[in-house]
């Protein structure tokens, strides 16, 4: 997974953005239309996204929109344009922020810095009677930790900071296993069944992981 999603069509702002944000060991990708930051965060997935509104083609408010059906990504819009129609429009598509341009790019940084520490510095993850511990990479349940394997553990991990959400198959498999995986997405519900029987009290009615069929599964 990406950390960051820069999508800009200015190419000296998006690279000088970018190469700040690299400095600071954030894994950063460039989209330069509404269309390529879909692609990107479809077949990556991505924490942040910096967006632009005056994008060509898909304009940052379908963007927004877009991403907000699958994800509760961090979105920061970054635009020049600053009325308070606009701005309200981005919040109600979903978007986490709103800064204006042209904006000092060290409280920028600290933007996003922030963003980081509070959201995903966690150390635990905790919904009920489970427990990830972030540090340890270990799962428990009441209180007893149990056996997962690596793409076990990544995959209840991601899907409880994203409680609440469902989130598309092939999504998940991009995200967890990369796009350029040579498993199948099979594999996902294979996976998806092995968690249950670890986490779930009665995996054939799970009350935690839900599927939402054809479309994918929802931590509850």
């Amino acid at each position: 997974m990406l950390d960051i999603i820069i999508v800009e069509d200015n190419k000296e702002i998006g690279t000088l953005l970018c190469d700040f944000l690299r400095n600071e060991n954030y894994v950063v990708s460039i989209a330069e239309t509404g269309e390529k930051a879909i692609e990107l965060f479809e077949r990556y997935g991505a924490k942040l996204i910096v967006l632009d509104i005056m994008l060509p083609g898909l304009d940052g408010f379908a963007v927004c929109s877009k991403i907000r059906e699958n994800s509760n990504a961090h979105i920061m819009i970054a635009s020049a344009r600053t009325g308070k129609d606009d701005k309200l429009k981005g919040l109600g598509l979903g978007a986490d922020d709103y800064i204006e341009k042209p904006y000092d790019l060290d409280i920028l940084l600290a933007k996003i810095r922030g963003i980081f520490k509070r959201r995903y510095g966690v150390d635990e993850l905790v919904s009920d009677e489970i427990k990830i511990n972030a540090v340890t990479n270990t799962i428990y349940v009441n209180e007893k930790q149990i056996e997962a394997t690596i793409k076990e553990y990544e995959l209840l991990k991601f899907m409880m900071e994203n409680k609440g959400v469902t989130l598309k198959k092939e999504y998940l498999f991009n995200t967890i296993w990369g796009s350029d995986s040579e498993s199948e997405l099979q594999t996902l519900t294979v996976h998806i069944k092995w968690l249950r029987q670890k986490i779930e009290s009665d995996p054939k009615h799970p009350k935690h992981i839900i599927t939402e069929w054809g479309v994918g599964y929802r931590f509850e």
